[in-house]
């Protein structure tokens, strides 16, 4: 919930020059909801009751997305009672929001996120900003990120293209985590490009083949990507595909997204999508990007309930 402090700083930070529209879709953006979905997808075995809870595109800083904030999230989340906690990237501050905020050290993030506690674990794969927050790793192309090696600290499991086995209830299926599609900037050249046509080509470190290789058996399998692009690439041996990065569009005005951070344009921008058979969740996530405000698009924290009913 949004403090009479973080008000303050809200309001300043803004101005008051539009004070009703922008206090409204300031406000917005500390408002979480919990959003359910109830399914049982293709290839996924009808007895196994799963309850997954999903976090997306934190972008931890102050005082948008502050360390008390976070600390209630990740109490609501415990509270939820899910099997497995999935942690879908950029927990850093976006550089465009860097004006308005001030960024929190990884270690005191992943700090709280270690708090996060589930029978089957915690598990995370990182965001474009998460490659981004370094101009070390852009230059040499490759890992590892700050944020990654400190949720591996702190106990979390941080996925790049390998997947894990689990068991509930004796009933098996995999997590499969497949590494960041916007991973690096363009090059020199590629930039000069991007002025002249005003269209980036990021360069990812996603193996989508090479992750589903490591899969060894007909258990069904969940796969978390940082971006729903992968989305059309995705086979029909994974049963479920959960993504972040959109922020539901951040501001969607009577359901339309001016701006969608996606090579489809609004076609994931939110929610549950199914194509051909294959099933998509796009979380609208809980932080912000460029404006720290959220309209028509609040944020969420997802629970997906798996061999539960509903689609088939």
């Amino acid at each position: 919930m949004i403090s009479r402090r973080d008000l303050l700083k809200m309001f300043a930070t803004l101005g008051f020059g539009s004070f009703a529209l922008s206090g409204y879709a300031v406000a917005e953006a500390f408002q979480e909801n919990v959003t359910r979905y109830r399914l049982t997808p293709p290839r996924w075995t009808p007895e196994l009751k799963l309850r997954l809870a999903v976090l997306a595109d934190l972008h931890v800083c102050e005082p948008w997305m502050s360390i008390q904030r976070l600390e209630g999230i990740v109490e609501e989340t415990n509270r939820l009672g899910a099997d497995a906690i999935l942690l879908l990237g950029d927990y850093v501050v976006g550089h465009s929001l860097g004006k308005y905020s001030t960024p929190v050290s990884a270690g005191t993030w992943a700090t709280v996120l270690g708090k996060l506690k589930a029978p089957l674990g915690v598990h995370a794969v990182l965001g474009n900003h998460d490659w981004w927050d370094e101009a070390s790793v852009q230059r040499r192309r490759a890992g590892p990120t700050r944020a990654g090696l400190a949720l591996q600290a702190v106990g979390i499991a941080v996925y790049e293209n390998n997947v894990m086995r689990f068991e509930k209830d004796g009933r098996p299926f995999w997590i499969a985590g497949l590494g960041d599609q916007w991973a690096f900037w363009p090059t020199d050249d590629e930039y000069d490009e991007f002025v002249r046509s005003g269209k980036v080509d990021y360069h990812g470190v996603d193996d989508l083949p090479g992750t589903l290789k490591q899969v060894t058996d007909d258990a069904p399998v969940i796969l978390m990507a940082h971006e729903p692009d992968i989305f059309p690439n995705v086979p029909d041996r994974v049963s479920l595909t959960l993504a972040g990065h959109t922020h539901g569009g951040q501001i969607r005005i009577f359901g339309y997204a001016p701006v969608v951070p996606s090579r489809f344009g609004s076609r994931y921008v939110y929610g549950h999508k199914v194509e051909e058979g294959r099933h998509l969740i796009v979380s609208g996530g809980l932080g912000c990007s460029s404006l720290p405000i959220r309209f028509g698009a609040p944020p969420e924290i997802v629970v997906v309930d798996l061999g539960n009913g509903g689609e088939v």
